[in-house]
C-alpha cells in the first residue's frame, strides 16, 4: 500500500519555533528508507534571511537529505494560507528507487542531461521553482519541457519583498531548479485561471511587439470597448483593473490560454498594449478577472480532478498567484478551504508565486494543483 505523505505547517516571529513545529509534524514511521524520501520546504519572506538555517535544521532533525521549495510572500497548506506573518510549510514523500531526483543549475540528473534515456527511471516529469530575475524564464521553461518524456513541468516563480531564493538541496539563486520524476510515479494536475474570457474571439491583425493597433482589421481600442459594453467602456481606468488579455495556446485540447495585463490603453489613435509580446495572426480574447469568475474557475477545475481520481491523493503541491489568495478569494484561506472542501483532509503545501509553471508554458492569475496519486 502507498504511503499517504506526512506534512506540517507552522507560523512564529521566531524562526527556530516555526521550523521545530513544523518538523515534529513531519515524523518518519519506523523502517522508512531516508534515502527514498525527497522533501518540499516552502518559507515566507519574513524569514528569507534564515533560509540556510531553516534548510540544515529540516535536514539535521529528519535525516532527509534530498529537498526542493522556495520563498514566497505567503506559503499555504490543507486549508490555510499565511500571508504577511513568518511561516514554513513543508511535506516529505516517499518514492520508489531512483524516480525522484533533484536537479539545478549545479547539479543536473542523467536522466534530463541524456534525452535519449529511456525507461522506468526516465524524466518524465518535473516540479519546478524559478528565480524572477531569471531572463527569458519563459523560453526556460520551454527548453525543460522538451527534455521530460511527457513534456509536463509544474511549479512557480519565487516571490518576494526582499531576499529571493529557491531551494534544491541547498539554498540557491538563478534560474530553474527541482526534481524530475519517472513514469513510476503517478500524478495528475490541472489549472485554473483567476479570469472568464468573454465570448468574442480575434485574430490580431497588425501590430508591434507588445501594442496592438488592430483586432479583426479594425481598431484594436474599439475591438475592446466592444466586448466590455458600455459601462466599462466609459471608465477605462477601472476596466484596466477587471479586463485582461488572453492569449489561446495553439494545439491545446482544453482551451488553454494564458492572461496577460493591459499595460496601456491610448484613446487617441486607439491602440491597446498587453503585457506579452505578440505576432500578426494570433489570437486574442478578453477576460474578465474578479472574486466571482476565480471562483467559478476553481470549482471547475476542483470538479474535474476530484472526477478522475480513483482513491484519496498521497499528496498535493499547489502554486498560486500571489494576486489571488484573499485578494480574490476573501479572507479565512479561503482558496485553500474551497481545495480541502473539493478533495478532503490530503496532505498539501505550497506558495503564493510571481507567476506560476505548467505543462510548458509560464502563467499569471493561476492556481496550479498537482496531485501524487
Amino acid at each position: 500500500m502507498k504511503r499517504r505523505f506526512r506534512y506540517g505547517h507552522a507560523a512564529s516571529v521566531r524562526w527556530e519555533a516555526a521550523t521545530d513545529a513544523c518538523i515534529a509534524q513531519l515524523e518518519s514511521p519506523p523502517g522508512e528508507d531516508d534515502r527514498s524520501r525527497l522533501g518540499f520546504l516552502y518559507v515566507t519572506d519574513q524569514l528569507a534571511d534564515k533560509a540556510d538555517d531553516i534548510l540544515s535544521r529540516f535536514k539535521e532533525r529528519t535525516r532527509i537529505s534530498q529537498w526542493i521549495g522556495s520563498v514566497g510572500v505567503g506559503v499555504c497548506a490543507t486549508g490555510v494560507e499565511y500571508l504577511d506573518e513568518p511561516a514554513v510549510a513543508a511535506m516529505v514523500g516517499t518514492f520508489p528507487g531512483e524516480s525522484a531526483q533533484v536537479f539545478s543549475g549545479r547539479r543536473r540528473p542523467p536522466a534530463v542531461d541524456a534525452r535519449t534515456v529511456t525507461g522506468a527511471h526516465a524524466a518524465h516529469f518535473a516540479v519546478v521553482h524559478g528565480d524572477p530575475r531569471t531572463e527569458d524564464m519563459g523560453t526556460l521553461v520551454e527548453d525543460m519541457s522538451t527534455k521530460l518524456d511527457s513534456g509536463y513541468l509544474v511549479g512557480g516563480i519565487s516571490s518576494s519583498r526582499g531576499r529571493t531564493f529557491q531551494i534544491a538541496n541547498e539554498v540557491i539563486e538563478g534560474g530553474l531548479s527541482g526534481a524530475v520524476f519517472s513514469s513510476d510515479v503517478p500524478i495528475a494536475t490541472r489549472i485554473s485561471q483567476g479570469c472568464v474570457p468573454l465570448p468574442a474571439r480575434h485574430t490580431i491583425t497588425e501590430c508591434d511587439r507588445n501594442i496592438i493597433f488592430a483586432l479583426d482589421h479594425r481598431p484594436a481600442l474599439d475591438v475592446l470597448k466592444e466586448d466590455i459594453g458600455e459601462p466599462l467602456s466609459r471608465d477605462l481606468a477601472r476596466a484596466g483593473q477587471t479586463i485582461f488579455a488572453g492569449l489561446p495556446i495553439a494545439g491545446s485540447d482544453s482551451n488553454d490560454y494564458r492572461v496577460r495585463n493591459l499595460v496601456g490603453i491610448d484613446p487617441r489613435n486607439k491602440l491597446v498594449a498587453i503585457g506579452d509580446y505578440v505576432e500578426a495572426g494570433q489570437p486574442l480574447m478578453f477576460c474578465m478577472r474578479d472574486g466571482n469568475s476565480a471562483k467559478r474557475d476553481l470549482d471547475r477545475m476542483l470538479a474535474e480532478i476530484s472526477r478522475d481520481l480513483q482513491a484519496p491523493p498521497r499528496g498535493a503541491l499547489y502554486y498560486s498567484c500571489l494576486g489571488r489568495g484573499e485578494h480574490m478569494f476573501g479572507g479565512n484561506s479561503a482558496e485553500l478551504q474551497a481545495i480541502r472542501s473539493a478533495l478532503g483532509e490530503i496532505p498539501l503545501v505550497g506558495f503564493f508565486a510571481n507567476g506560476e509553471i505548467s505543462h510548458d508554458k509560464l502563467y499569471g492569475y493561476s492556481g496550479v494543483l498537482t496531485l501524487f496519486v
